[in-house]
């Protein structure tokens, strides 16, 4: 039998169930595997006990013949998702020791389809950045690492670094993310794994740590696009407790999925093709249209002429939600508190958000409070807000022509931590291929589909219409097969 740890969900599910391993067994070697790779950070808490304790309730399951969708498969879950009595910190001083009395909906659903948790996995702080270079609790590293001999340590991408570095090194078979502009996505391509982002409302935001509400969205990280089919069914579905839930149907994604695209369209937006697009990037691209046209789809050259205006749109519109949501830690009813000698209610305000948040966090909180000041409401947030009509609706009409649309995920490779970091601008460019989907709301995934010449993992993205998970999965498998990445980062973390 293969070592357990190499086994993504449909690989334990099947093997539990088949009788080849128990699910103590594969709880057991995954938490090993959580304890000796410390070296990655990946993990803000572990969480062992948590893990066992499903594994033995799947074990008697199986005896009496009640198994779940999930029995037998441990997690790892973002810790911006609360879980009760488990800290929960969205990576930031400002809620550092904070165990909640309560489960996120997410969680809730995957804990009752049998899954156990092996941790609480690290994030750029309050999910803010694309490197995972904010978090109070360190950087996580990427497991990969450049052929050209600099042995840098690479970012994994954010704000879902701590996910797709643990699902890179095969210490976890798959685990939570959140996509704001792309927080599932870019670190899926930076770590040659799979992560979809679903319609916005297909998954309950309630108890995930908000950011930026009318964009964030739950979804599923793991090795492939099935085991991305099945744990996002077990995590989606209406929920009361969120005005913004889809009361929609589930459908069954994994029983779906089919690489043949005969009859299907696939747009190739012309407006993706940026200034200094690398090389290779591009001829990837030009690859995955060949792939999916030998899958069956007729290939059709679509325009998404407001694409250019998405970042800008982004970094007015994510801040301001940002900067109203993040306005509850103020040291009186929410986390942390700095109470100076002597100080003053105001004092007290300005001394507990300085010592809780991060200098990114601090930079969008200023950002967004500047965009929805009295003076500047109108000539940012308001235009904002219509310009993103104006990209939805570029969505909108494409998608009268064509089922999906195809494009690279990200502009470059996983670049070395701390390379971007003096240059926010530069840094926030990573997501320019991601955010227009967000702001959309439509499904989008990124398949792993090749290596740069560094040796780095390349991702291709695929977008859908809204509620059209199973195409996008879909596609996204007809690219897998045909891509057959089946490269791995050298495991020198365990070393």
């Amino acid at each position: 039998m293969a070592d357990i740890t190499e086994l993504g969900i449909a690989g334990l599910r099947d093997g539990f169930r088949a009788g080849d391993f128990t699910a103590r067994e594969a709880a057991e070697a995954f938490n090993a595997a959580v304890a000796g790779a410390k070296a990655l950070n990946a993990f803000i808490i572990e969480t062992p006990d948590h893990a066992l304790a499903a594994a033995d309730a799947a074990d008697k399951a199986r005896a009496s013949g009640d198994l779940q969708p999930l029995s037998g498969v441990p997690l790892g879950i973002k810790d911006l998702f609360c879980t009760e009595g488990y800290q929960t910190t969205a990576a930031s001083n400002m809620l550092a020791g904070f165990k909640p009395t309560y489960e996120s909906t997410v969680t809730t659903k995957l804990f009752a389809a049998g899954a156990g948790m092996l941790g609480k996995l690290n994030l750029d702080q309050f999910a803010m950045g694309s490197s995972n270079e904010t978090s109070a609790f360190g950087n996580v590293i990427s497991p990969w690492r450049a052929n050209d001999g600099s042995n840098a340590p690479l970012a994994p991408g954010g704000s879902s670094g701590g996910s797709s570095s643990a699902i890179a090194a095969r210490i976890v078979p798959a685990a939570t993310g959140t996509d704001t502009g792309g927080s599932i996505r870019q670190p899926a391509a930076f770590t040659g794994i799979a992560g979809i982002k679903p319609t916005y409302g297909r998954c309950s935001r309630f108890g995930i740590v908000a950011f930026a509400s009318s964009l964030d969205q739950a979804g599923a990280m793991a090795q492939d696009v099935r085991d991305c089919a099945i744990m996002l069914e077990a995590m989606s579905g209406f929920d009361p407790k969120d005005s913004t839930s889809l009361d929609v149907a589930v459908p069954q994604w994994e029983a779906g999925l089919s690489a043949d695209l005969k009859g299907k369209k696939v747009g190739i937006p012309k407006e993706y093709r940026v200034d200094n697009m690398p090389a290779e990037i591009d001829a990837l691209w030009k690859q995955g249209i060949e792939w999916l046209r030998d899958a069956g789809a007729e290939i059709v050259d679509v325009s998404l002429p407001h694409t250019r205006y998405a970042l800008p749109t982004y970094y007015i519109i994510a801040p301001a939600e940002a900067s109203s949501n993040l306005a509850r830690y103020d040291g009186v009813r929410y986390g942390l508190r700095e109470l100076p000698d002597g100080a003053n209610l105001q004092e007290m305000y300005a001394a507990t958000r300085a010592a809780g948040f991060g200098p990114e966090v601090k930079r969008r909180i200023l950002i967004g409070t500047y965009v929805l000041s009295a003076g500047f409401y109108d000539a940012y947030y308001t235009k904002a807000q219509k310009v993103r009509a104006l990209i939805a609706r570029d969505f909108e009409e494409a998608f009268q022509k064509v089922d999906v649309l195809l494009t690279p995920t990200a502009p470059s490779a996983a670049f070395a931590l701390g390379e971007k970091s003096a240059d926010p601008l530069e840094m926030y460019l990573n997501d320019v291929f991601t955010v227009p989907a967000s702001l959309a709301g439509v499904p989008a995934m990124s398949v792993p589909a090749g290596l740069d010449a560094k040796g780095l993992p390349l991702g291709l993205q695929i977008i859908g219409r809204p509620l059209d998970e199973q195409g996008v999965l879909n596609a996204g498998l007809a690219i897998e097969q045909r891509a057959g990445f089946n490269a791995r980062p050298q495991n020198w973390w365990a070393k």
